[in-house]
């Protein structure tokens, strides 16, 4: 079942110049998202930048959030990966989608106008309520025990 999601363009060159988010096989999870830039632009080694993507969302129904997601080869082989590394689209935000990207390679890296940058995620969510309790009623197999001891 496919799921609408309201889109609204922010900067004219989308479907002009730019493209607008989309699948780029049939089997992709996440949408590619393409940066509106004039020119090409240096990410410096260590630096971040924020960039346009020239469109915003409107998820409206709070059961589903949008996830931006870096995208593996940029990371892999420029060293480019998101600077929060994980971005959240509340579904009650309206304003554009911005991607900040930080360079952790040791070289300065060209990104060109309209190159994919990310990816968007929809997910379903649970929002949940708390139960303040003193004990949990029954003990898990890990309990309490920390980072690595899930084995």
């Amino acid at each position: 079942m496919k799921k609408t999601i309201d889109i609204k363009i922010v900067d004219n060159r989308v479907c002009r110049d730019f493209l607008l988010p989309r699948y780029m096989t049939e089997g992709s999870a996440g949408l590619d998202l393409f940066v509106c830039l004039d020119r090409p632009v240096i990410i410096y080694p260590n630096k971040t930048k924020l960039f346009s993507t020239g469109i915003a969302v409107y998820i409206s129904d709070p059961k589903i959030a949008g996830i931006i997601l870096p995208r593996s080869g940029l990371g892999h082989y420029h060293g480019i990966i998101l600077s929060n590394s994980v971005g959240l689209i509340d579904s009650d935000y309206q304003g554009e989608i911005q991607v900040s990207l930080w360079n952790r390679g040791e070289e300065e890296f060209i990104l060109t106008p309209g190159k994919r940058v990310a990816q968007l995620l929809f997910i379903s969510l649970v929002q949940v309520q708390f139960s303040l309790v003193t004990s949990f009623k029954s003990c898990s197999m890990r309990g309490t025990k920390g980072f690595g001891h899930s084995m």
